[in-house]
């Protein structure tokens, strides 16, 4: 396989947009998001600086539609070299004891059900010698992040887990923290935040791209 393929979950907006437009300056992006328009946005800018793209509207949290994705890469190029995992459900901000259960599902469902799915699908596409990148945003245990908090240290948790499986055999796995930016789920966290003093997504993708190649 000659071209490199990067895999990007969580595609249409924010940081995993950042990625794949940074991305397909190398790579052929594989983007997946729920959203068919920021999709079809995300590949217009893409096909503007002369890349392409492989559009997936499919929810992650569908294991099937997931699993069909997979053996779809498999088929067509057999492995990819790099799967950015950027998709995340962002509770409203509420305290524990009002927690929507819905919005509990979700995180659930999203942050970590489907984490977990998603890497036994992944890794064998990976192989020993891709590269798995999660993005860390802590506040687990900070007053009205409940929901958020703790389904997201859940998914880097394991996703840490992963990382020290692999740490001899490969596929190399790799935890960022990407400094605060200016993306919508950040603007509903902080409604009143200065977003003149936020780093820029696609800023932050090329920083955090440069930072793994410099590891």
């Amino acid at each position: 396989m000659s071209e490199k393929i990067a895999l990007i979950t969580g595609a249409s907006r924010g940081l995993g947009a950042a990625l794949a437009e940074s991305l397909a300056h190398t790579h052929h992006v594989v983007a997946v998001a729920r959203t068919t328009g920021a999709l079809e946005e995300l590949d217009d800018r893409i096909q503007a600086k002369g890349a392409s793209t492989t559009l997936a509207p499919m929810d992650v949290t569908n294991p099937d539609a997931m699993a069909q994705l997979c053996r779809s890469i498999f088929d067509r190029w057999g492995a990819i070299d790099i799967w950015a995992h950027c998709a995340i459900h962002a509770a409203p901000l509420a305290p524990a004891y009002f927690l929507d259960a819905k919005d509990w599902e979700k995180s659930v469902a999203c942050n970590v059900t489907a984490t977990g799915q998603l890497i036994p699908f992944i890794a064998p596409l990976l192989g020993e010698s891709g590269t798995a990148l999660f993005f860390d945003d802590p506040h687990a245990g900070e007053k009205f992040f409940g929901a958020y908090g703790a389904s997201k240290a859940a998914q880097i948790a394991l996703a840490r887990s992963w990382a020290a499986e692999t740490e001899r055999t490969g596929p190399m796995v790799k935890v960022l923290t990407p400094a605060p930016m200016a993306t919508a789920t950040r603007a509903r966290f902080f409604p009143g935040e200065d977003r003149e003093a936020l780093n820029a997504p696609k800023e932050e993708a090329e920083r955090l791209l440069r930072q793994l190649h410099d590891a």
